[in-house]
């Protein structure tokens, strides 16, 4: 059960900011994603696997800093709907990980359950977008990345380190173990102070996930074997 736990508000030259440090978090994972997007795209690989990694990384750098902006510093002046399209780029992103983990499992799983798994991952993307939209429930939006995380990049990952010793995959399964405890911070609420609230740290983990898919994506078929 999740308690809001809410943060004065401040404010710089008149102009006032809600909840400022869960803002800024927000904003923090943002910019760790544009640096994740700018490592891979520096990189030079032009596997799917690594294409989709860099949409999702683009996606929720977007996602974030909307979340961050609108979603909380100024939602006094946009109000509830305007979180829809930080949903919107947040459940996208989720999709484009999802759909990196499936291609880089696909030489071992085959290419058709590789498909049948791509196109499931957009039949699912599509129901829960539209009922996020029509509810203005944030509820589908975890259920869509705790099955995209859990159920398909966990998934897909393990299979793949434990037939490969793939290091990538090796530091996405680390991702997503962190992931799963700032999940579990977010919703049950363990930093209870007003400027550093569960949110924060719960962000503040994600940023850390953040750096290990990125460094996921970095060392794509790498083997353990052959690792310096």
């Amino acid at each position: 059960m999740s308690v809001e736990i809410l943060q004065p508000d401040i404010y710089i030259l008149g102009l006032r900011i809600a909840e400022p440090t869960t803002t800024l978090t927000d904003v923090m994972i943002s910019l760790a994603s544009f640096y994740g997007f700018y490592r891979l795209n520096k990189s030079g690989r032009q596997e799917n696997s690594i294409r989709f990694l860099k949409l999702y990384f683009i996606l929720m750098a977007i996602a974030t800093a909307l979340a961050g902006i609108i979603g909380h510093g100024f939602l006094y002046f946009f109000g509830l709907a305007w979180k829809v399209p930080g949903w919107f780029f947040s459940m996208v992103a989720i999709m484009f990980i999802e759909r990196s983990s499936i291609e880089h499992a696909k030489n071992l799983i085959g290419k058709k359950t590789g498909k049948f798994f791509l196109t499931a991952n957009l039949w699912e993307l599509g129901i829960m977008m539209t009922l996020a939209a029509v509810t203005l429930n944030f509820l589908f939006v975890e259920i869509h990345s705790a099955y995209g995380v859990l159920g398909t990049v966990f998934a897909f990952h393990l299979f793949v380190y434990r037939k490969t010793k793939d290091i990538g995959s090796r530091y996405m399964l680390w991702g997503v173990a962190v992931l799963t405890v700032a999940t579990f911070i977010f919703n049950y609420p363990i930093i209870l102070n007003k400027w550093f609230n569960h949110s924060d740290f719960a962000h503040t983990l994600m940023t850390i996930t953040t750096i290990l898919f990125m460094y996921g994506g970095l060392n794509f078929g790498k083997r353990l074997e052959t690792s310096a």
